[in-house]
């Protein structure tokens, strides 16, 4: 099967909204700290000038992030950022403009300039993406470097940085709009720029990466329905049954048939979103013959029998009106 462009079908399946909402500027002593995202919401953070100290993501050990560094944190753990100094933050105060919101305090020290904001997506697509992406992911796009001179996902992406710092310095018509758009596109240029990573970290972004895989990840995201065996996946990798099971669990950190799954149930609940195709025939499109099967898998996959979603999503969309 000729790959697709794995990441455009994972965004077709799992669409992500952007939102920028806090522009940052403290002087040492600072301390800022994020209470735990709902699910369906990953907050990002990036690094403009000066730099900054995260702890307590996930519980993974502390990390210094330099200007340029780019964070997510898909599984929107609780974390705090701060300069590392050791001493006591003073005060950050609000102003709240129609374009972003400002941050400040009054400290004396080194200086830090910050974008901060949410990528959105369903509660219906988090499995899919809290599940099969590093639970904190950096990458580094400074505009002032040769690397990020050359051509690639490395240069564009900081082009975009530049054109949302300058954005969100000003109270432009259109602006909150604009940074929201900018936010959407800094979603995918960072998955790309991770992916092209020679250590891309585990999960879809290392399974993306590998020379032999991608071919398989290509193939269930274009055609999750297929009824696809293990043999056919491998066959496609140009791998035995055995080796592309190791190396896929080892890459992914899960299993070909839990991806499978996993890309199953959430183009399943685009089309209980969607249409008005029955239960069976929406099991029939995401491969499975038996409507018993699916439900089976769909309500221990989502927690609700696929007519208890389509009610609630109903439901949901009528409240938002």
């Amino acid at each position: 099967m000729e790959h697709i462009d794995w990441l455009s079908r994972l965004l077709d399946i799992v669409p992500v909204t952007g939102r920028a909402e806090h522009r940052c500027f403290f002087a040492a002593p600072w301390r800022l700290e994020s209470a735990s995202s709902e699910p369906g919401e990953i907050p990002y953070h990036v690094i403009l000038a000066g730099s900054a100290i995260l702890e307590g993501a996930d519980g993974e050990p502390p990390r210094a992030l330099r200007a340029g560094d780019i964070l997510l944190l898909t599984r929107g753990a609780a974390h705090v950022l701060h300069d590392g100094g050791g001493r006591s933050a003073s005060p950050i105060r609000q102003r709240i403009g129609a374009t972003i919101t400002v941050d400040e305090n009054d400290g004396h020290g080194e200086r830090l300039d910050m974008l901060c904001g949410r990528f959105i997506f369903s509660a219906a697509h988090a499995r899919l993406i809290h599940d099969h992406l590093p639970p904190r992911l950096v990458v580094n796009a400074a505009e002032h470097s040769a690397i990020a001179a050359r051509p690639g996902a490395r240069a564009r992406l900081a082009n975009l940085v530049g054109l949302m710092r300058s954005e969100s310095a000003e109270e432009n018509l259109g602006g909150q709009a604009m940074l929201g758009a900018l936010s959407t596109v800094l979603f995918t240029l960072t998955l790309r720029l991770a992916s092209e990573d020679r250590d891309a970290p585990t999960g879809l972004l290392a399974l993306a990466g590998h020379p032999h895989l991608a071919g398989a990840l290509s193939a269930m995201l274009a055609a999750p329905g297929r009824p696809w065996t293990l043999p056919e996946l491998a066959s496609l990798c140009g791998m035995s049954r055995a080796t592309f099971i190791r190396q896929f669990q080892q890459s992914l950190g899960r299993s070909a048939t839990e991806l499978l799954t996993d890309v199953r149930m959430t183009a399943a609940a685009n089309a209980l979103r969607a249409t008005s195709n029955s239960v069976a025939a929406i099991g029939e499109d995401v491969g499975y013959q038996s409507e018993a099967a699916f439900q089976r898998a769909f309500k221990q996959h989502v927690g609700f029998t696929p007519a208890e979603y389509r009610r609630r999503a109903a439901m949901d969309a009528k409240s938002s009106r």
